[in-house]
C-alpha cells in the first residue's frame, strides 16, 4: 500500500507550517495563540498537546479532555486545522469525537511497537491523517516499523516528523539531529512526506532558525514549531517555544530549498558533477573490498592465537590517527570519526562471524 501524497489532502504553498503551544494550558492561551498564528499566511495547522508524556510524575501532564473542546473552538473561530498527540486508543476516540483533524504519535510512543500496533488497530477504517515522530533513540527500524504498522491497517495519509534523538554524548542540541536518519528513511519509505520539529531538536528558541534552515536544506516539506504567547511562563518546554512574532520572523528569514529544478543547464552541470562522484565512489568501493580482504586475513590470524575480534585500544588509536590525517586534508573531525566508526564496526562484525 502506498502513502497518499500530502498535497492531495493538505493544501499549502511551498512548505507546511504547524504552530501552537507545547501544551494547551488555558482556553484563553489556546485561542489567543491560534488567532495570532492565523495571521501568518504559511501556518495552516494549529498544534497543542492535551496529554503530555512527562519523564517524571508530579509535573504538568496536560489539561486532558477539556483541551479538545478548546481545539474545537480554534477550528471554528480561525479555520485552522487542528492536531494533537495521541498515545492510546482512548485518546483517538476522544479526538475523533471532538473533530480533531490530524493526530500525531510522539517519540516515546513510536519506540514501543505494542503501543503503535494498538493505535494502528484502533484507526483501521478511519480516514484521519497521522504524523509519526521518530523514536527517541536513533533506531531507524523502529520508525520504519511504526509507519508500516499504519500502512498495514490502510492508513495512507502519513507524515514523518523528525524531532531528533536522545544521546548521552555532549551536544549543543536538546536532541541530536542525526540528519542522516531522515535522509535514509526517505529511501526506506518512498513517498513519505517529512517535516521537522526544530523545537525539540534545538531545545532553545535561539537555535530554532538554524535547525529549520537545515531541514529545508535537505528538502523537508515543512516545520512544526512550538509557539506560545508568553513562552517564559509556559507550563512545559518553555525554553524552546517562541512567540507568534518570533515565529513570523523565523519564517521570513528562511530560504526554502526545492528538490528539483527545470533549468536544463543546471541539470547538465549537476549530472556532470554527479558522474565524477559516481566514479570516485566506484574507486572507494574497490578500496573497501581490498581492505575487507585484509580484515578477513587478520581475523584468521586472531583465530589461530585465540585473540578477540574487538580490541578497544586499537579502535581508539585507529580513529585518532584517521582524524589527524583528515585534519591535514581539511576534512571535518566528526565526518572522519563517523566514517571510520562504521568501517571499524563492519570489520569487527566480519571477524566475529569468522569466529562463530
Amino acid at each position: 500500500m502506498k502513502i497518499t501524497p500530502i498535497n492531495q489532502w493538505l493544501p499549502f504553498k511551498d512548505y507546511l507550517v504547524i504552530a501552537g503551544p507545547c501544551s494547551a494550558e488555558t482556553e484563553s492561551q489556546v485561542l489567543s495563540t491560534a488567532h495570532s498564528v492565523k495571521k501568518i499566511d504559511r501556518v495552516k495547522i494549529f498544534r497543542a498537546g492535551v496529554w503530555k508524556p512527562r519523564t517524571r510524575p508530579n509535573t504538568f501532564e496536560g489539561i486532558g479532555l477539556k483541551g479538545l473542546k478548546w481545539l474545537q473552538k480554534v477550528k471554528k473561530e480561525t479555520g485552522l486545522l487542528t492536531c494533537t498527540e495521541v498515545a492510546n486508543p482512548e485518546h483517538i476516540k476522544a479526538c475523533i469525537d471532538h473533530d480533531i483533524d490530524i493526530l500525531w504519535v510522539g517519540a516515546r510512543t513510536t519506540v514501543n511497537p505494542f503501543l503503535i500496533q494498538n493505535i494502528a488497530d484502533s484507526l483501521e477504517g478511519k480516514d484521519i491523517p497521522v504524523m509519526i515522530k521518530n523514536p527517541i533513540n536513533a533506531d531507524i527500524s523502529l520508525w520504519v516499523g511504526a509507519i508500516e504498522r499504519f500502512l498495514n491497517k490502510g492508513i495512507t495519509k502519513l507524515v514523518g516528523i523528525h524531532r531528533g534523538f536522545s544521546t548521552a554524548r555532549p551536544s549543543p542540541y536538546r536532541n541530536e539531529p542525526c540528519w542522516k536518519i531522515p535522509i535514509e528513511i526517505r529511501q526506506k519509505v518512498p513517498g513519505l512526506p517529512l517535516i521537522c520539529d526544530p523545537s525539540h531538536i534545538a531545545g532553545s528558541r535561539e537555535k530554532i532558525f538554524e535547525v529549520s534552515q537545515k531541514a529545508f536544506d535537505i528538502a523537508m516539506e515543512g516545520l512544526m514549531i512550538e509557539t506560545h504567547p508568553d513562552p517564559d511562563k509556559a507550563l512545559s518546554d518553555r525554553k524552546q517555544q517562541v512567540t507568534p512574532n518570533q515565529l513570523e520572523e523565523i519564517l521570513k528569514g528562511l530560504q526554502h530549498r526545492k528538490e528539483f529544478c527545470s533549468d536544463e543547464l543546471f541539470d547538465d552541470k549537476l549530472s556532470s558533477l554527479r558522474s565524477k562522484i559516481d566514479a570516485l565512489d566506484k574507486e572507494l568501493l574497490d578500496i573497501l573490498k581490498v581492505r575487507m580482504n585484509i580484515v578477513h586475513e587478520i581475523g584468521q590470524e586472531k583465530i589461530k592465537k585465540n585473540i578477540a575480534a574487538l580490541q578497544k585500544n586499537r579502535l581508539d588509536q585507529l580513529i585518532d590517527q584517521r582524524v589527524i590525517w583528515g585534519n591535514k586534508l581539511n576534512l571535518p573531525e566528526d565526518y572522519v570519526d563517523e566514517v571510520f566508526q562504521i568501517i571499524h564496526a563492519a570489520s569487527v562484525k566480519t571477524q566475529t562471524q569468522l569466529m562463530e
